[in-house]
Formats: C-alpha cells, structure tokens, sequence
C-alpha cells in the first residue's frame, strides 16, 4: 500500500518541466529566431543582386555568341536597361539574348561602365578587364559591380561606394 501510495506521488510530480528545462528551450529558440532575423536581406539589395546575376548571365551568353560568330559584340547601358551592339541573328532565328533588355526593376540604375562607354565581349579569348557598376536609383550606396578580368566569367561583388 506504501508502495502503491509512493509511486503515485511520484508519478504526479514528473508530468510537468522543470524551470531549467523550459528556460533552455525558450533560450534555443530567442537565439535560432535572431539568426533567422540576421540573415534576412534588404529586398532592395536581392532585387539589385538578382539584376546583377541577370546581367552577369547575359554578358556571358553574348561573349559566347560573340566568339561563335567571330566578331565584336559590345554591350551599351541606354535609359532603363541595356543592348547588345553587333549581334547578328539569322532570318527567322530567336536570339540567345535580347538585343534591347529592360531592366527587371526600374529602379536599378547603371553607372557607367568603368573605363570606357561600352562593354566588348569578342570574339577574343582574352579580353581588358572590364566592370559594370549598377545602383539603386534611390540607395546610391547600394550598389553591386558585375566583373570579369577577361579570362574569366562575369562575376557579382557587392561594392562600397
């Protein structure tokens, strides 16, 4: 009967948490929220970043059809987005990239291309080394720079300004 007394009470005192316990989980929890909180990014740094990406895309697409059809491709920034100079697309045909391009967001701005008015892609294998500079239109601090040092891809850096 002592027994039977024992084990009931006992049983009745485990069936809550202890302080310690609920402590440690609501700690794990504040500390994986607030790295969920940090890692978040400005949406109008993934908005630039992606335009970024985008152009990076491109350039590569026309320094390839550049080298195929074996002759200069330039890339010229125009008012709210960018073309490709001397790419030649065959009658009927649908080209690889566009040869006017809008910007996805227009509040993506481009500051000249850093030496010079215009980008060239081909047909050499090696190339200057050549960068493009893009900026939030309202953020002029944000900015991204798509680069290549002529045997490389096009790659995206965040830049101070």
């Amino acid at each position: 009967m002592a027994a039977r007394a024992y084990r009931a009470s006992h049983a009745a005192a485990m069936q809550g948490f202890t302080l310690l316990e609920l402590l440690l989980v609501v700690s794990i929890m504040a500390i994986a929220a607030g790295g969920v909180a940090w890692s978040l990014r400005d949406p109008a740094e993934q908005d630039l970043a992606r335009e970024a990406e985008r152009l990076a895309a491109m350039l590569e697409s026309g320094r390839a059809q550049s080298r195929l059809q074996g002759i200069p491709l330039h890339w010229v920034a125009q008012a709210g987005g960018f073309r490709f100079d001397g790419l030649v697309v065959p009658a009927g045909a649908t080209p690889s990239i566009p040869v006017n391009a809008r910007w996805l967001n227009a509040d993506t701005n481009t500051l000249e291309p850093v030496g010079g008015n215009s980008v060239l892609l081909g047909p050499e294998a090696v190339l200057p080394a050549q960068s493009i500079i893009l900026a939030w239109r309202d953020r002029p601090a944000l900015r991204m720079r798509v680069h290549s040092d002529g045997m490389r891809p096009f790659s995206v850096q965040r830049e101070s300004p």
